[in-house]
């Protein structure tokens, strides 16, 4: 895969100074970039480097300096425009059609170029729209939907009754619409609290690795439009999590919680149950989510705080041990005080 840098350029806009003829076969970063690949610099900070690499080219804000005998792709923002240059450069997954291992219901209805591969399970009543590819090992439950341009990738489950809409990714291992946990005590054991309901995930969705998204106790587990969602993450029954959500790994939701569109939570994020996370919050890593976030708020700590009132905290503690020495030494001084009081009024009582 080759491209032209002008051919680059026109894709991404911005402006050539250089060569836009030289030939691009991929991309590195700015410290090792060789020859033939296109890195980007996002200040004149990495002048040096850029002055002193071996990249064909290097993609730069509009006002880097000039660097003569150096090919420079002139953008408003480099590092967008070098991920989306990254994207050219992704192999792209072609349908292989139908393996002989693949184990596919009589009613299944499955679009125009689906791929479905070895040892992968498509039980019936399931629809899965044109050009999805259903890696091998997979399994596509009673009475699933999926969209069109969706990637199931090896070793992940879809329960029933789950619908995906368009260009969802769900990578390896990941399990949607697996039973909610829900338990009442019966007074001498726990008795098991039916998941009837299911789980709706809309277009552009990833989910990433060993991540599990319950299905609702009753109603929908929802994800909405454009979230992304990392490796080993759990979101419980009946959470409602809204459009371009962000959550790193290692995090998880209680049941029934609400996340506002484009809020960000961090890695090992802990929400506790019913609450709502508001539009555009952000939750700092290791936060310990135990009431509601206002929109636009950043928390961090557990239990969640607002990150000013960390920061306040934490340098407080810093002065911590200085201050315990102060705190000694008036201490030993009051003492010191009480004594000599104490020997005055005794004086003081008896003048003999």
């Amino acid at each position: 895969m080759k491209f032209l840098l002008e051919e680059i350029c026109s894709r991404v806009g911005g402006r050539v100074d250089g060569d836009g003829g030289v030939g691009i076969s991929g991309v590195n970063a700015l410290e090792t970039a060789g020859p033939d690949e296109i890195t980007f610099a996002e200040s004149d900070r990495y002048l040096d480097q850029v002055r002193n690499g071996t990249a064909a080219a290097v993609i730069v804000g509009e006002d880097f300096p000039d660097l003569p005998g150096r090919n420079l792709l002139r953008v408003t923002n480099p590092r967008l425009a070098f991920v989306q240059v990254m994207g050219l450069f992704v192999p792209l997954q072609e349908s292989t059609g139908i393996h002989a291992d693949a184990s596919i219901a009589e009613d299944a209805e499955l679009g125009e170029g689906v791929s479905v591969g070895a040892c992968a399970v498509v039980a019936g009543r399931v629809c899965i729209g044109a050009r999805t590819i259903i890696e091998p090992g997979a399994y596509v439950g009673p009475g699933v939907v999926i969209g069109e341009d969706c990637l199931i990738e090896a070793n992940a489950v879809l329960m029933q009754g789950v619908r995906l809409g368009n260009r969802v990714i769900i990578h390896a291992g990941a399990t949607i619409g697996g039973e909610g946990f829900g338990f009442v005590w019966m007074g001498d054991h726990h008795h098991k609290v039916p998941q009837l309901g299911t789980v709706h995930i809309e277009d552009d969705v990833e989910i990433g690795c060993n991540s599990c998204v319950d299905r609702a106790t009753m109603g929908v587990t929802r994800i909405g439009r454009g979230t992304k969602i990392d490796n080993q993450v759990h979101l419980a029954h009946n959470n409602d999590i809204g459009e371009d959500v962000i959550i790193a790994g290692q995090g998880g939701t209680s049941g029934s919680v609400t996340i506002g569109n484009r809020a960000v939570l961090g890695g090992r994020v802990a929400v506790a149950d019913h609450l709502k996370i508001g539009e555009g919050a952000q939750i700092g890593g290791g936060t310990g989510v135990t009431c509601n976030i206002k929109p636009g708020e950043t928390v961090w700590g557990f239990p969640s705080r607002p990150m000013k009132r960390v920061l306040r905290e934490q340098a407080s503690l810093a002065r911590l041990p200085d201050a315990l020495k102060v705190l000694k030494k008036q201490s030993k001084e009051l003492e010191e005080l009480k004594a000599r009081l104490a020997l005055l009024e005794g004086a003081a009582k008896d003048p003999a």
